[in-house]
């Protein structure tokens, strides 16, 4: 039995649809707090009608702050969990500044209640969270960056340039927005409850993950949105940088399968993991817009703003040599391109 937490959300429903197809038991934790957080387009209902479905799924509509809650159904299937997959998250830059309460309550006390229900009623399950790479706050942008004609570009003379950041960054003396500060101390308490109780977790610091099962909206969910954005003619605001910021995706899929390597041989000890979709599956704003174009055939409507977000990134690749080094097996199988098709064959067709 695997315990999911943001069960409807990108990855936890990828993960939910991966271990469903496989036949496990699911016990979903979700109360749709997305369309709290950007309305009734961020809302994710529609993945838990589709999710409800199937015999091997239970739905608790439970509020990850609920210690209670949470507790109890820790308590009612702990002789059966075999792993705890937290993806649920206040994931948004803007939104964090405006309730900053609400996003450190269920960024860090949330996954605090997560992590002393896994001590108290299943110490040998896995752990998997799901973190950002926005625990390394705006340190990034200092790099020795280079202005190209549709994109940042760190110098090739770094050590950063073939494989992107790695796990040696620092987190400290820098600017992570309030956002990237509630998922820094989650990211720091996970790690500390695999070391210090000696537990079965590991972290994931995510670059951008994406795919179709993302209910994207202006403040997350940047090529989701776009994609959104273009294919039904509406306009899109880039936040700084000229669009020329640049992301490493990963599609849903290959983050499900990072995670189950790790249930499958799960390590002690609070591992971290830097994970995107690297070097060969990045992008700036200007060159997805220019993709979406090529592939839907639709012309975008864009403006480039100015400001920029507050500790956003303005160049960023996750190097993830050290997953690999530790799980051989896991590779990347959904390139870039075949991202961005499959986002904009789900849109066209939910658009009808």
């Amino acid at each position: 039995m695997y315990i999911i937490t943001g069960s409807t959300g990108l990855i936890g429903s990828s993960t939910c649809e991966y271990y469903l197809n496989k036949k496990r038991s699911i016990i979903g934790i979700d109360n749709d707090l997305r369309k709290y957080f950007f309305g009734i387009n961020g809302s994710n209902k529609w993945k838990e009608k589709k999710l409800r479905k199937d015999k091997n799924y239970k739905h608790y509509s439970v509020d990850i702050r609920n210690k209670l809650k949470i507790f109890e159904i820790f308590k009612k299937y702990k002789k059966k969990i075999k792993a705890v997959i937290h993806t649920a998250a206040q994931p948004s830059h803007d939104w964090a500044a405006k309730e900053p309460f609400t996003d450190f309550d269920v960024n860090a006390n949330g996954t605090l209640n997560l992590l002393e229900a896994l001590r108290k009623y299943c110490p040998n399950a896995s752990f998997v969270f799901t973190s950002t790479n926005k625990v390394y706050g705006d340190t990034p942008n200092f790099l020795p960056l280079e202005e190209k004609k549709l994109r940042y570009e760190i110098k090739k003379s770094h050590k950063f340039f073939k494989k992107g950041i790695d796990e040696t960054m620092s987190i400290d003396h820098t600017t992570h927005s309030i956002f990237g500060a509630s998922k820094a101390a989650a990211d720091l308490l996970v790690q500390e409850y695999g070391r210090y109780f000696n537990l079965k977790t590991v972290t994931f610091r995510g670059g951008c993950l994406t795919g179709e099962n993302h209910s994207g909206a202006q403040l997350h969910g940047f090529l989701s949105f776009l994609i959104k954005s273009i294919i039904n003619n509406k306009n899109y605001s880039v936040f700084g940088y000229k669009g020329k910021q640049v992301r490493d995706n990963i599609h849903s899929t290959d983050v499900v399968s990072a995670f189950d390597e790790f249930i499958k041989k799960p390590l002690r000890g609070g591992k971290v993991y830097n994970l995107g979709g690297g070097r060969e599956n990045s992008c700036s704003i200007l060159e997805a817009i220019k993709m979406i174009e090529q592939i839907s055939g639709k012309k975008s409507k864009y403006k480039i703003l100015n400001k920029n977000r507050i500790g956003d990134h303005i160049w960023w690749i996750s190097d993830n040599s050290e997953f690999k080094k530790d799980y051989p097996r896991w590779k990347i199988r959904t390139k870039l391109k075949k991202s961005i098709e499959k986002m904009i064959s789900h849109e066209l067709k939910n658009s009808k």
